[in-house]
């Protein structure tokens, strides 16, 4: 429950949002008309709509479903929205209204198992009827997840002041990936709870089902951990920027009334020089400068900023790390434990002197990354979760674990580097994979770098080098993310290994104050892409000329409703459909 007013306004704002309903009929119509069409986002996979036509919606009308605490919720809030919305569009197609006919009554919904937890590849598949001779509509799903799907999209066909709803139509819908998510970064800038939240909820009204929250980093670790309370007091930007059980709760509890899971990354053993604020032993090469003066970039002590790892020779480090995931597992009932594991630096462990005994003796900098996998890893999985690893864990050049000690049943492996590369790598060896791509799917990429004094700006003529300064340039489009086709240059065996995928939001140059247009709506284009595709069914085409109609249409409806989504063409090109086009 939300106790804060304002942040009360808030949620119950966003709880009736993000649905985009693009193409209406308008008494006050304009102009500019563009060919009738199911413009749901994401778009659904099989649509039979053969006369469109659209009838009075009752302002009498219901939705009724059989209880279940989240789907009746969201039966709720979707009534709420459905009578309260009376959306416009930019462009309103034409489409004939029976005025005659009897106004849609109700909404009835039927779920064959209402018991199916929010899980990985549970059954979100449903199918919608609304008929052209009837005062009742018809949802079947399968599982709760899948009517919440089917409820947004019957959301989205309906419009207008009076309401109408599109009318004879069907749809079959299921999406083509399990895993579609979005990570955002907390611990390089604080999000407060707020934000978290209605970034979720548009997650939902666009079937993105996972909000992959990367909560701690060596910048800060923000998550109070019960068991180890001076990790958050000591190594936290400070208390109001702290994310407390009772918060952890409320954002898992409004994921699942929202469909979407909640899925913590703690990662270690690199990334953690936050916990040597509380624990200064544990941590190697800490609060050091990250890259020496002069020095070439494989002396390095840190990716970026932000020095720290965690000693896997040091006992009290496990029992730290087993406090963490104990108090982890108990905050979030999600099934998939992602403990990162990227980017471990060699210098930064080299520089401890039990380290460098160990390595004097014959041992390996790869036998320590063992070392530690081995130590933590199964007590991950006696718990009961799966653990995620990104892709250095086994692709790193000079630190990785020999895959014997990564049991294929255990772990998933998430890709940020090198595109369809290392995706390639990792389901042939037998892995399932999350695909991250940072060529594609980052979000932070073309905002330059955050270090001070980099000469790399200091440039008079042409451009700066790698694009600006940033390591992932150039920005990722909308267009590069809908095109991004995942599966490339796979076997479909190898395909199946593939989960889905994830766009992120890396926050070193990121905060609240910009977390919506950062976000919205690239991630628009991950969600359909993942749910059906970016082909056209009939074609085979790419149809992102198509999308681009219905994204604009989705982004308008966004800043109606508050969220600050960027434009992706100006205004005239909405009111030209077709017109801004490279080809006719």
């Amino acid at each position: 429950m939300v106790h804060d007013f304002s942040l009360n306004l808030i949620i119950r704002a966003f709880t009736f949002l993000f649905i985009p309903i693009f193409f209406v009929y308008s008494a006050t119509s304009s102009p500019f008309k563009q060919k009738s069409s199911i413009n749901v986002w994401p778009k659904p996979r099989t649509v039979s709509w053969s006369q469109p036509q659209v009838h009075l919606l009752s302002p009498t009308f219901s939705i009724a479903s059989p209880y279940h605490c989240y789907l009746t919720a969201a039966a709720n809030r979707y009534r709420g929205l459905i009578l309260a919305e009376h959306h416009r569009p930019l462009v309103a197609p034409s489409v004939a209204l029976n005025t005659s006919a009897t106004p849609l009554q109700a909404l009835s919904v039927d779920v064959a198992d209402l018991t199916a937890p929010l899980h990985h590849d549970v059954d979100e598949s449903y199918s919608l009827l609304i008929p052209a001779n009837g005062s009742v509509a018809r949802l079947t799903a399968g599982t709760v997840w899948g009517a919440m799907r089917g409820l947004e999209s019957f959301s989205q066909l309906v419009w207008g002041s009076p309401s109408v709803v599109a009318v004879g139509i069907h749809l079959s819908d299921s999406p083509l990936f399990g895993h579609r998510g979005l990570m955002l970064d907390t611990a390089r800038n604080y999000y407060p709870v707020g934000d978290i939240l209605r970034t979720i909820a548009a997650m939902s009204a666009n079937k993105l089902n996972v909000f992959h929250w990367h909560v701690t980093d060596s910048h800060s670790f923000p998550l109070a951990v019960p068991s180890e309370p001076d990790l958050a007091e000591k190594g936290s930007y400070g208390s109001d920027m702290q994310y407390s059980p009772d918060d952890v709760a409320r954002i898992v509890e409004f994921g699942l009334q929202h469909g979407v899971r909640v899925m913590p990354e703690i990662d270690s053993p690199a990334h953690t020089g936050s916990w040597a604020e509380a624990y200064p032993d544990i941590v190697t090469c800490a609060n050091m400068f990250w890259l020496p003066a002069g020095a070439p970039w494989k002396d390095r002590l840190a990716a970026e900023p932000g020095t720290g790892q965690l000693n896997p020779l040091h006992p009290k480090t496990y029992e730290v790390v087993k406090n963490i995931i104990n108090d982890v597992i108990r905050l979030f009932p999600e099934p998939f434990y992602h403990g990162g594991a990227d980017e471990v630096i060699p210098n930064c462990w080299k520089s401890d002197p039990t380290i460098q005994s160990m390595l004097s003796n014959g041992g390996t900098l790869t036998q320590l990354l063992e070392t530690f996998i081995n130590s933590t890893l199964p007590y991950i999985t006696s718990l009961n979760r799966t653990v995620v690893y990104w892709e250095d864990v086994l692709l790193d050049e000079t630190i990785r674990v020999d895959p014997k000690f990564l049991p294929q049943e255990n772990v998933i492996l998430q890709t940020w580097k090198n595109g369809h590369n290392n995706t390639k790598h990792i389901v042939s060896a037998g892995y399932r994979t999350i695909i991250s791509s940072a060529e594609f799917y980052y979000l932070d990429c073309g905002h330059g770098d955050f270090t001070g004094n980099n000469d790399i700006y200091d440039i008079q003529t042409g451009t700066t080098e790698n694009d600006g300064g940033s390591w992932c340039g150039p920005f990722k489009t909308w267009q590069t993310i809908y095109n991004y086709d995942i599966l490339y240059g796979l076997s479909k065996e190898e395909s199946k290994l593939v989960l889905g995928g994830e766009v992120a939001l890396w926050s070193e140059q990121a905060d609240q104050t910009v977390l919506d247009s950062r976000v919205w709506p690239r991630a628009s284009a991950l969600a359909e892409v993942l749910w059906s595709g970016n082909r056209d069914e009939n074609t085979g085409i790419k149809r992102s000329a198509e999308a681009t109609d219905r994204l604009n249409e989705w982004r308008s409806r966004m800043v109606k409703r508050g969220i600050g989504a960027e434009p992706i063409q100006p205004l005239w090109c909405v009111k030209n459909p077709g017109m801004c086009n490279t080809v006719n």
